[in-house]
């Protein structure tokens, strides 16, 4: 039997000893308190707790945004293997939500939206976005829209790495590339084929360091994360990872990735939007930050398999096709204008000049990739006599890891060569355009899927396409196939390409350009476009439950008001292994491995 209380006992004896002529008065009082309070109990929970919970403060809720607002459900989970998962656990225990979230698109037109009905929104004041959003409506704020917070990161992320700089690369002393802002040390023009300044031995895996830089100049810069379009988060991935590519187990190599995201989801500016508002750069491709498998002997680091890493935007030389949380920015190239006047100087030099070769190509075979087409290509070129070839080899030759070799040859044709490196891209390509040379490309992974936000999507605009499929069965002649663009054509090639230089190049970052925007400013752009989209869809409560992030490449090629996916020619260049872990050992890792090597020979 349950033991009444002392007060309980006390109220029934005083009930008993009370019955008599004030039993009913009293009764009547009781049951009236009861009813008074129940009503006022009843009142409280429907009216005042129900009529106000959606007005919440968003800090007291951040991840009930990221759940009903922002989470695209998969057809194609992610590859994430045990092993991947249980490593990460600490994001999954302090973001279990965000951890099941994609990003919604590469900035790109977006699937069908599903938009829920009004009475289930949530009151758009209530988002501590709001403040940023409506600096736009500012007008006479210039920065209206356009404000970046800058994570103040311990310097292990970034600066320290800088000072251990000889540690970056197993086979270069990387540190003269980190002198000048990372542009690296200034170039000679003994030969003329360059400009008088502006010029830099620039390392083409230099982009954090010079996009850091760049973003200490950047003229909206705040201190009030309230007004923020987008987080900038300055952590050098590339530096980070290039010190443990080779000899150290995965331990080492995601370290400092994982002490990364825990130190940022402690910060009160990650809980607004679960870190999708952030935003990264590293100057590598994207496969050395995507290891599939946790073994010692698999390439990289998984930070962009990170839950963490999933949510936040990163900005890297090549992206992956099948993947929608990362995006490709040009490779530096050896000019650094500090003035727009450079770079107006340098266009009508490119314009002017004498091209006596009808197409050229500076590289060499892959003679350890069967699927290779440099062979073909440098067979070809060796066969026409309107061809220029610079064969590079592994023990190479002086004038293939000449800058000034290699932009004389790009200068003096009207087509260069682009085939697929060790892997999609090529820094190649980004030095013929700023030569003014129109290249040619035989992968749409080369440049047209990749660097949307740079490169107009009407590529035949500025460039010509030949399938590597063509040339591998040996269907075609690249001579004959060039030679048929009338002159014309081939006249507003060129300057489409002459016209798109600003926007590829990395200004100085000691600087900046008055009126052009560099390839910095265009992806800051991008960024903050993204990170609108985004929360103006959470405002109204769009769903993109019909997204498929493998085919994440299609969305960057659909048409304005284009939604629907449809099966598109360059099918064939996407389809993906149905073995995963054979991408990984023998396909992506393996491409990252022979670039790093490769392309670190030649400096």
């Amino acid at each position: 039997m349950r033991r009444r209380s002392p007060t309980s006992q006390s109220f029934d004896d005083s009930m008993e000893k009370g019955q008599g002529k004030n039993h009913h008065p009293r009764v009547c009082l009781l049951a009236s308190l009861s009813g008074l309070f129940w009503f006022l109990l009843l009142y409280f929970h429907f009216v005042i707790l129900g009529g106000n919970h959606v007005h919440d403060s968003p800090n007291l809720d951040p991840l009930s945004l990221n759940k009903q607002s922002i989470i695209t459900p998969q057809s194609n989970p992610n590859p994430l293997n045990r092993a991947t998962i249980r490593n990460a656990k600490v994001e999954m225990d302090n973001n279990e939500l965000v951890v099941k979230s994609k990003p919604l698109e590469k900035n790109v037109q977006p699937p069908p939206a599903v938009i829920s009905d009004n009475s289930s929104r949530r009151d758009p004041e209530s988002y501590s976005f709001m403040r940023a959003l409506r600096t736009v409506e500012n007008k006479s704020d210039p920065c209206g829209g356009r404000y970046i917070y800058v994570h103040d990161l311990p310097p292990r992320f970034n600066e320290d790495m800088l000072k251990e700089c000889r540690t970056l690369s197993p086979w270069t002393n990387f540190c003269k590339f980190t002198a000048n802002a990372g542009l690296g040390p200034q170039m000679e023009n003994a030969e003329g084929v360059f400009s008088n300044t502006g010029w830099y031995a620039t390392n083409q895996f230099a982009v954090d360091v010079i996009f850091g830089n760049r973003m200490k100049q950047y003229e909206c810069l705040t201190n009030d994360s309230s007004l923020a379009a987008a987080i900038f988060v300055p952590f050098y991935a590339g530096f980070d990872i290039a010190r443990y590519l080779w000899g150290y187990n995965v331990t080492t190599r995601d370290a400092a990735s994982l002490d990364l995201v825990d130190w940022l989801q402690k910060r009160p500016e990650w809980n607004i939007m679960g870190g999708k508002d952030h935003f990264l750069v590293a100057g590598r491709i994207t496969w050395d930050f995507r290891r599939l498998s946790d073994s010692d002997s698999d390439w990289g680091n998984k930070l962009l398999f990170l839950p963490a890493g999933r949510n936040m935007s990163m900005l890297v030389v090549e992206s992956s096709p099948w993947n929608a949380n990362d995006f490709g920015i040009p490779y530096p190239t050896y000019f650094h204008p500090a003035r727009d006047a450079e770079v107006f100087t340098w266009q009508d030099r490119m314009r002017k000049l004498e091209r006596k070769w009808l197409f050229c190509f500076a590289g060499g075979p892959r003679p350890g990739n069967p699927k290779s087409i440099r062979g073909q290509i440098i067979d070809q070129c060796k066969e026409s006599k309107a061809c220029k070839l610079l064969k590079c080899g592994q023990s190479g030759e002086s004038k293939c890891h000449s800058p000034s070799s290699i932009m004389k040859m790009f200068q003096s044709s009207l087509f260069c060569l682009q085939p697929q490196g060790d892997s999609y891209t090529r820094r190649s390509a980004f030095d013929a355009m700023l030569a003014g040379c129109i290249p040619v490309f035989f992968h749409p992974a080369s440049a047209y899927t990749q660097y949307t936000w740079h490169l107009p999507k009407n590529y035949s605009a500025y460039s010509v396409f030949i399938s590597e499929n063509d040339v591998r069965k040996k269907n075609i002649s690249i001579e004959e196939m060039l030679n048929q663009i009338p002159p014309e054509k081939v006249k507003e090639m060129r300057e489409a390409v002459i016209s798109m230089i600003p926007r590829l190049i990395y200004a100085d970052p000691r600087s900046k350009l008055e009126t052009l925007k560099d390839a910095f400013d265009v992806a800051v752009d991008a960024v903050i476009n993204r990170v609108t989209r985004l929360r103006k869809d959470i405002i109204e409560d769009r769903k993109y439950d019909n997204y498929i992030e493998e085919l994440s490449w299609k969305y960057s090629l659909l048409d304005e008001g284009q939604t629907e996916l449809a099966a598109h020619e360059w099918d064939p260049f996407f389809e993906k292994p149905k073995d995963r872990s054979a991408e990984s050992d023998n396909s992506s890792a393996e491409a990252a491995k022979n670039s790093w090597k490769n392309e670190q020979g030649q400096q």
